[in-house]
């Protein structure tokens, strides 16, 4: 019976299955084909569209070692086989190293080609598309990507095999079935329940062996799922330059950036022999920003301040930074005398700075320094209208020198997303009264979609400054201010570092820097060594460190000649009387000390009053016992971050000041009131005595916040921040768009 049941009912259907699966397979095919041909050419347009911003500025025989680099991270994906960077008439600027001898510019410019092609070769099938664009100097040119599709035949060898294994499974399943349907209709006994346990057993192993590709399709999926998820989980923990990248990419949809200072992140001086040398300025604001726009490779619009600077720029005013491994643009903007007088030395640093550092300096508010720093912020302005590419770049303004740049730029840049950190303290609204000009300062800042604060405590004291001189709507609960339908979110952002920072690199171990420091300063091997590393401001403390470690001895003898204080003041603003009279002050301070406590083979207090490299720095750092950060009043001071950061022996002292922004963080250091004398010398002291696991405890704590909290996920924070900023502002205007059509159209 069973032998008849199977010619009669499940033969037919295995046959009948069996020849449908084999007459498919061609269509199957060709369907396959032409699905993995247009997902190479879509592959091929989000390719260019990726580099489409970059890489018709490298398109220059000049820029080729950054083309040559560039292409090489582009075809790091093992489908993209090659790229070829040609002119219209067939002349190779440069391919990479793995095009196909089959591939050139000659045969692939040509005006008969058209604009996507399958190539046969030896070593395969490749797909070549082509695509026409304009390089930065105007000239046209050709791009030819060319992809390695003989994954195509490994993914239509599997498809097929799976095909035709479902097909096979499913006509032994259907057989099964009609053979199972038929043997109720006959059998109607007791044994059926049996028999039917029996073959759904039976059916489940073939189905579940004939679904098996399936399963593990889903599997490979929901794996594919996970791994975006830990991604997305390691972007939002473990921030780096690739973390960023990303959300510029996903967030943002890869708009440019602009970064917009008046300090350069490069200044090029002429040397002794004439020639432009290369120094990197003291600035916790630069410190904190190059690393984000090299991630990003935007353009960095800055205020050209060295005596070789104009000698290095292009015509258009434009030079590639880093030098030695060049990664974005540096535009330069120039000033004359009355404007760098008016706008920098006047209005921004005897006016705005004091006022916004408790540090009892009064500010000086002039009519004339007024007028050169709106003319300056024009300036700028006009250059990032310039500089922008498209119609929605992302500005990120900083600090006080462009409080009227927001404004301008969205005056000018309708769509843009514009960013505003303020670098410095914001006093209370009192205090900020004083500006003579302080609605059309705040008015310009609130122009912005994003300003960001150090601490919490400053953007509180905004909003309070803001609901007393400005007429807008202020939501405390969301930390939003909306002026004539405009909405600016306030936020505290905690600016930190790199980390690792770079420029530890090569630096050897910190027993090694020690050894180095001892020597270049002449300091016995029973000398703890302290650091201080500051720009010669008032607001630094520098003085009153000074005389903390004056105290120290004249209460304790016996650190006299155990103990030295390194201090790096880099020279800043030295046209300001303030800035002159406090150097005098600290250069007579340290030689009266050292004449009262020091000896001819040691000084308590060395004073280096020039300019030091970020190496230079770092070797400081990892010589030194303990760091005295004493700032009288600071935005966040990344000294503190620096220090810690350098410390990977897990060694050191970090004592700081409760009136910088760095002390709501790193919380292990020694905290102290820089105002108060025996308070910091104490802390010296307690630093001096601290035995080494406390010492490594504390500084592993404060290398663990660093890490988590550093420049890339303030970058990050903020520019997540616009993204949604960004995506509601064109929610709500596709919405205006649909309600306004639909008033048209009843009208």
């Amino acid at each position: 019976m069973l032998r008849t049941l199977f010619w009669r009912f499940a033969l037919p259907v295995l046959v009948t299955l069996s020849v449908g699966a084999w007459i498919a397979v061609p269509y199957v095919e060709r369907m396959l084909t032409e699905w993995f041909r247009t997902d190479v050419e879509m592959r091929a347009k989000v390719v260019m569209n990726t580099m489409g911003e970059t890489l018709p500025t490298l398109l220059d025989r000049s820029e080729l070692p950054r083309l040559r680099r560039f292409l090489s991270k582009v075809t790091e994906d093992e489908r993209l086989l090659a790229v070829l960077a040609c002119r219209p008439d067939g002349q190779t600027l440069y391919q990479t190293d793995r095009t196909p001898p089959q591939v050139s510019c000659a045969t692939g410019t040509a005006a008969s080609e058209p604009a996507s092609r399958v190539l046969r070769t030896p070593q395969g099938t490749v797909h070549v598309a082509r695509y026409d664009l304009q390089a930065a100097d105007g000239q046209p040119a050709v791009v030819l990507l060319v992809h390695d599709m003989s994954f195509i035949d490994r993914r239509y060898t599997k498809a097929r095999d799976y095909l035709i294994a479902f097909g096979v499974m499913s006509a032994v399943v259907l057989a099964l079935l009609s053979v199972f349907a038929a043997w109720l209709l006959l059998r109607r006994w007791g044994t059926l329940l049996v028999r039917d346990i029996r073959s759904r057993r039976f059916l489940d192993d073939a189905e579940g062996h004939s679904s098996a590709p399936i399963l593990s399709q889903v599997r490979q999926v929901l794996r594919d799922l996970e791994h975006d998820q830990r991604l997305e989980i390691d972007y939002r923990e473990n921030w780096t330059p690739n973390a960023l990248a990303h959300v510029v990419r996903q967030s943002l949809d890869s708009p440019q950036m602009i970064v917009v200072s008046n300090r350069e992140p490069y200044i090029h001086n002429r040397g002794p022999d004439g020639k432009p040398v290369v120094q990197v300025p003291a600035s916790g604001m630069v410190t904190a920003l190059e690393p984000i726009i090299r991630a990003c490779s935007g353009v960095w619009v800055a205020h050209g301040s060295g005596s070789a600077d104009r000698d290095v720029v292009d015509l258009h005013d434009r030079v590639s930074v880093p030098p030695s491994d060049p990664a974005y643009t540096l535009r330069r903007v120039w000033l004359d005398e009355e404007e760098e007088n008016g706008f920098y030395f006047g209005f921004s640093n005897e006016g705005l700075w004091p006022l916004c550092h408790l540090a009892y300096v009064r500010p000086s508010f002039r009519e004339g320094d007024w007028r050169q720093y709106q003319a300056v912020n024009r300036k700028f302005a006009d250059v990032v209208l310039k500089e922008a590419r498209t119609d929605h770049p992302v500005v990120f303004v900083q600090d006080y020198h462009f409080a009227l740049l927001p404004a301008m730029v969205r005056q000018r840049i309708p769509g843009a997303t514009v960013v505003l950190f303020w670098h410095i303290p914001w006093p209370n609204a009192e205090t900020f009264g004083v500006c003579p000009w302080k609605e059309e300062l705040l008015t310009g800042m609130l122009r912005a979609d994003i300003l960001g604060f150090h601490t919490r405590y400053h953007c509180q004291n905004f909003l309070e400054t803001v609901d007393r001189y400005v007429e807008c709507q202020i939501d405390r609960e969301h930390m939003t201010v909306t002026i004539q339908g405009h909405v600016c979110r306030v936020a505290p952002y905690p600016i930190s570092i790199e980390w690792p920072p770079r420029w530890l690199e090569g630096l050897p171990s910190a027993e090694d820097c020690a050894r180095a420091v001892r020597q270049r300063y002449a300091l016995g091997d029973e000398v703890r060594i302290g650091v201080g590393v500051e720009r010669w401001d008032f607001t630094k403390g520098i003085v009153e460190r000074f005389l903390a470690v004056e105290q120290l001895l004249e209460q304790d003898p016996s650190w006299r000649g155990r103990v030295t204080l390194l201090q790096v003041a880099a020279p800043t603003r030295s046209k300001l009387p303030a800035y002159r009279q406090l150097r005098q002050e600290t250069e007579e301070t340290a030689a009266r000390i050292n004449a009262a406590y020091g000896t001819d083979r040691w000084k308590p207090i060395v004073l280096i009053g020039e300019h030091q490299e970020p190496t230079q720095v770092f070797e400081l750092y990892r010589a030194a016992d303990f760091c005295l950060v004493n700032s009288l009043h600071d935005g966040m001071n990344l000294v503190a971050k620096e220090f810690v950061a350098a410390r990977d022996d897990h060694d050191g002292v970090l004592i700081l000041s409760t009136f910088a922004g760095a002390s709501r963080e790193l919380i292990e250091a020694l905290l102290v009131n820089p105002y108060d004398l025996s308070e910091t010398a104490a802390a010296i002291r307690q630093a001096l005595r601290m035995d080494r696991d406390e010492r490594r405890e504390r500084m592993r704590l404060m290398r663990r916040t660093v890490k988590e909290n550093n420049v890339y996920r303030w970058a990050g924070r903020m520019l997540m921040d616009a993204a949604r900023v960004r995506q509601r502002q064109q929610l709500r205007m596709r919405t205006e768009a649909k309600a306004k059509s639909r008033r048209d159209m009843a009208a």
